[in-house]
């Protein structure tokens, strides 16, 4: 493909919504003055226990 075939419009939103996840994890462990905790990690990516020992995705605003 020709770099004037790209299309500069198109974003991937998976890859900047993975993008926007590190990034909060990595302000998160900046701000905690140690390890994160399981539960602390899974409020930073949104998830909770679903009550039977696995996690499922906190819906955002």
């Amino acid at each position: 493909m020709r770099q004037q075939d790209v299309d500069l419009r198109v974003h991937d939103r998976v890859a900047l919504d993975e993008i926007e996840l590190y990034a909060e994890m990595l302000s998160a462990v900046a701000a905690a003055e140690g390890p994160l905790s399981l539960a602390e990690i899974d409020v930073v990516l949104g998830v909770r226990p679903d009550g039977n020992g696995r996690r499922e995705l906190t819906p955002r605003d």
